[in-house]
């Protein structure tokens, strides 16, 4: 019985598995018959699932969607620029065409600001190849019915001025791009013409070996089908088969050429043909017509002083007969320059693309011959060129780490202006900031005066190493000055004026004001002081509570002593009245840093003597003084000083100076007269100014 058990589920064992090799068979006949009929239509698969990476943006959209025409989801440009108005075509102006129609039944223009620009992040990140495609339709948008000219410009480089043909006319001029950073700016320019805008923008990523990038950035495609019957000469065309999104112009045939086709599946997907171009597009060819045996191309006059490069996309679609080849040469010229490959051959059915690896200048044109060996005449399935802007025509963007520094002060500082986008120096400045004019820009000038700022000053300022001019003025500005501003090397104007800080300035500060290597300004202040020896230190809360309570527990004692202490005292404080300075006046005090201000940081020097030197100075009302400075070196020293002084509160006479005020800050001492403009008692005693009337004065 268990002998019988065991081969009944062996039997049944063996059955389910034949059962699920029978399954097995009929899911890969299944697969491969879906296969080759995905050959044709990719079996109606959204470009999306197969190419990571694209950003599709239709511009003034509301809200995300699926083109079920191209199988392609946009999303609508929130979250990608800050700027800009949302429009509407009106239904009578749509643009019929089914692969991108959609897309410009909307638009988002900028009437604000010079520059404004799309920020692109993509997945891949920098040193990868991208293929750009912003698409521009007018469709009268405005009701002005004037075109508008504007440039656009990707990262900091120039690309191309849109310049429309018609009110009807769409624009999607793309270009081959790779960028240095992660992030991509794709920026419309104001040039005065008319108010710039944008319909769509999309951004597909490429293989890395496709195109010859580093001649440069590859820009105005033109991609040629030829010998198709699909759609109308002169229409641009998007297959879903194309992993690559790229839009196809129906060219039809070259001249003195015969299109042919074939309905055979291409062998795409064993294939080392990294280009992968679409089945439908190497399906059709066109060979040279009955009597020919070339093809040929040549570019419009209007392109003559442009620089060119250019790919060919080849399968052979013809079944040869036994022994029977087809070999071809290739000659390209651009201007008086004439580039020959080797020769040729294709194997059946098994795609083959050549990109010529160098710029062509001025006129460009083709020839396709056929070997004297072959048995018959070349044939051409498309073909591609691009202008090119060569690599020493390139701009380098700003300095990384001043972009980083200057993106972290507009985010910490929550600086809102709709100018600070993309690179902050090129190809228009920011408001506010000024860059140098090396290779690699650097900013030297930053002016964030009366911006309404709030928080602490930011360290990352620190990074900006070229910095000369610092502005932060007259903004609400709290905390402290921090002391990595004294070691900005080559930083020569600060002005913190009008803010809400506090604390000591830095030492490093002050010693640059002094010797004369920074114009600084902070303001007069309450809660700031030029040095630390002029800041009372606080008391600790604990050592408060400490005082306090003794204070208390001797409250007792001290009324107890009172009267015998009294006495003491106020003979004390009469010895301390009678030994203090006489230099103290009833004229106004100012103290060291306003006797620097006063100055202009002691620039101007108008006289000299035992003492030290007089400077020239001016008080806020515009009133002009004398500011004599005791110098550390006097021998006289600060007797000769006090004298002086104390002469000048008890004489007083119209052909004397008056004393205006006095500095009397540690071993910083300064006397501030009245300014003589009309000259000195010297100059006068020697004839240089002989308009003087003398008057005795009876001491």
């Amino acid at each position: 019985m268990p002998i019988k058990i065991i081969m009944d589920y062996a039997l049944e064992l063996i059955f389910v598995l034949k059962a699920w090799r029978v399954v097995v068979v009929v899911i890969g006949i299944l697969g491969n018959w879906k296969l080759a009929i995905g050959d044709n239509e990719h079996a109606g698969r959204k470009l999306v699932d197969y190419v990571p990476g694209f950003i599709s943006i239709d511009c003034g959209a509301t809200k995300d969607y699926l083109d079920d025409v191209t199988g392609i989801s946009y999303k609508s440009d929130t979250g990608f620029v800050d700027t800009g108005t949302n429009s509407n075509i009106s239904p009578e102006k749509y643009d019929p065409n089914p692969d991108y129609g959609l897309q410009t039944r909307n638009l988002r223009s900028f009437p604000q600001g010079k520059k404004n620009c799309y920020t692109l992040k993509p997945e891949q990140g920098k040193n990868s190849n991208y293929l750009i495609r912003p698409f521009f339709y007018y469709g009268n948008y405005d009701n002005k019915n004037i075109l508008p000219i504007f440039d656009l410009y990707v990262g900091v480089n120039y690309i191309y001025t849109v310049d429309f043909n018609g009110l009807d006319i769409t624009i999607f001029k793309d270009m081959i791009h790779v960028p240095t950073s992660d992030i991509i700016y794709v920026c419309l320019i104001n040039t005065g013409h008319g108010i710039p805008f944008i319909s769509a923008l999309e951004l597909r990523p490429l293989d890395k070996s496709l195109y010859p990038l580093d001649l440069g950035v590859l820009q105005h495609s033109w991609r040629f089908v030829l010998g198709t019957t699909t759609g109308q000469q002169g229409e641009y065309i998007r297959y879903k088969s194309d992993v690559y999104d790229r839009l196809w112009h129906i060219y039809g045939a070259l001249s003195n050429s015969i299109p042919i086709n074939t309905s055979s599946v291409i062998d795409i997907q064993n294939n080392n043909d990294s280009y992968q171009l679409p089945s439908e597009v190497l399906r059709t060819a066109v060979q040279p017509s009955s009597g020919y045996h070339s093809l040929s191309y040549s570019d419009p006059p209007s392109y003559d002083t442009e620089n060119w490069c250019v790919c060919f996309h080849f399968a052979e679609i013809a079944k040869l007969t036994q022994g029977k080849e087809r070999e071809f040469i290739i000659s390209v010229t651009g201007g008086t320059y004439t580039y020959t490959s080797e020769p040729i051959t294709l194997d059946h059915l098994k795609p083959l693309s050549i990109c010529f690896n160098r710029i062509f200048e001025g006129h460009f044109s083709f020839v396709i011959n056929a070997t004297t060996g072959s048995d018959l005449p070349p044939i051409l399935n498309a073909f591609e060129f691009y202008y090119v802007i060569p690599q020493f025509n390139l701009h380098k963007p700003t300095n990384s780490r001043d972009v980083a520094a200057i993106m972290d002060i507009k985010q910490t500082l929550r600086i809102s202006r709709e100018d600070w986008q993309a690179d902050p120096c090129v190809p228009i400045e920011w408001s506010g900031l000024t860059c140098n004019s090396d290779d690699t820009p650097m900013i030297i000038s930053l002016n964030l005066s009366s911006s309404k700022l709030t928080g602490e000053i930011p360290i990352s300022l620190s990074n900006l190493t070229e910095l000369q001019y610092l502005d932060l003025s007259y903004n609400e500005l709290t905390g402290s000055i921090p002391k990595f501003l004294a070691q900005l090397p080559n930083l020569k104007t600060l002005n913190l004026s009008g803010n809400q800080l506090n604390g000591s300035v830095p030492d490093g500060l002050t010693q640059k004001s002094r010797d004369g290597s920074l114009v600084f300004s902070f303001g007069k202040k309450p809660d700031l002081c030029l040095s630390v020896h002029c800041t009372k230190e606080k008391k600790k809360p604990k050592m408060e509570l400490i005082v306090a309570l003794v204070a208390t527990s001797m409250v007792v004692l001290v009324l107890l002593l009172f009267f015998l202490c009294a006495l003491a005292i106020y003979k004390r404080k009469r010895r301390e009245r009678a030994s203090k300075s006489n230099f103290k006046i009833k004229n106004q005090q100012y103290n060291y840093f306003e006797a620097v201000r006063i100055t202009d940081n002691f620039k101007t020097i108008i006289g000299e003597g035992g003492v030290g030197k007089v400077y020239l100075g001016i008080l806020k009302d515009e009133t002009q003084v004398a500011v004599k400075l005791l110098s550390a070196s006097s021998k006289q020293g600060y007797k000769e000083f006090r004298a002086e002084a104390q002469l000048l509160m008890i004489v007083h006479h119209k052909n004397l100076v008056s004393l205006v005020g006095y500095c009397d800050e540690g071993e910083n001492k300064a006397l501030i007269y009245e300014y003589m403009a009309n000259g000195n008692l010297q100059q006068h005693l020697s004839g240089i100014n002989n308009n003087i009337v003398f008057e005795v004065i009876h001491l």
